[in-house]
C-alpha cells in the first residue's frame, strides 16, 4: 500500500462499501486503493480534483461512484468527462467483464487514466482523448454515465449521438436537479430516479436514470 493511502483509507473503503451493498473481493479493494495513490500522486501536479485531502477522497470519489454500481446492467459503457476517472475507473475494477471507455477533452486527464490503465492492468477500459461532440463510436453504448459533467440538456444533447433507443443514461448529481429536468430535450424521458446515501459524504446524491424514446 502506498504510503500516502492509509490503513484507515482501507478500512473506510471496505466498511463503505459494505453499507452501499457493493462486494469487493480483496483484489478489487486492492486495486481501488492503488487507483487511490495513483490520484493522490499525480493531483499535485495535475489538478485532477478540487478534493485535495486524501481523507476525504475514499467517500467523495471512492464510494461515491461505488453507490452507483447496482445501477449499471449493461456491458458497453462510456464515462463522459471522465476528469479524475470517477465513476469510469471504478467501474471497470467492479465490472472487468464490461468494457468501460474514459472520454476527457483534458489531455493531462487523460494522460492519468492511460497511466491508471497500464498500472492497474485494466484490460477492458479505454481511454479517449476528444471533446464529446466529436467522438464517434464505432456502435452505440449500451450505458452513458456523467458526474458532475454538465447540466443535463447539455449531457443528453451532446451525448445523443452516443447511444439508441436501448442505452441508458446515468446523470450523478448533488441535488435534485428538478429545474434542469423541466429543460431536458423532448426526445429523452426519465426511467428513474434514486436518492442515494454516501458513507462519509454530507449533503444530497442523486441518481437519474434516463432513456431516449426516439
Amino acid at each position: 500500500m502506498s504510503s500516502m493511502v492509509t490503513p484507515q483509507h482501507a478500512e473506510e473503503l471496505s466498511t463503505g462499501a459494505r453499507e452501499l451493498g457493493v462486494e469487493l473481493s480483496a483484489s478489487q479493494q486492492e486495486q481501488l486503493l492503488a487507483y487511490l495513490a495513483l490520484l493522490i500522486k499525480w493531483n499535485k501536479a495535475y489538478n485532477l480534483t478540487a478534493v485535495r485531502n486524501p481523507d476525504e477522497m475514499v467517500s467523495r470519489h471512492l464510494l461515491d461512484s461505488l453507490s452507483v454500481m447496482p445501477f449499471i446492467h449493461s456491458e458497453r459503457w462510456l464515462d463522459v468527462g471522465s476528469g479524475g476517472g470517477m465513476p469510469g475507473i471504478p467501474l471497470a475494477i467492479l465490472h472487468p467483464e464490461k468494457q468501460v471507455t474514459v472520454l476527457d477533452s483534458n489531455g493531462k486527464k487523460t494522460r492519468f487514466l492511460t497511466q491508471v490503465k497500464l498500472e492497474l492492468k485494466l484490460d477492458n477500459l479505454q481511454v479517449i482523448h476528444n471533446r464529446v461532440e466529436a467522438f464517434q463510436p464505432e456502435r452505440p453504448f449500451t450505458g452513458i454515465i456523467s458526474r458532475a459533467f454538465s447540466s443535463m440538456e447539455n449531457f443528453t444533447n451532446w451525448t445523443r449521438h452516443l447511444g439508441d433507443t436501448q442505452t441508458q443514461w446515468l446523470a450523478m448529481k448533488g441535488l435534485h436537479p428538478a429545474d434542469e429536468l423541466v429543460a431536458l430535450p423532448a426526445d429523452f424521458k426519465v426511467d428513474s430516479e434514486q436518492a442515494l446515501t454516501v458513507p462519509g459524504c454530507q449533503g444530497q446524491r442523486h441518481l437519474l436514470i434516463l432513456r431516449r424514446t426516439a
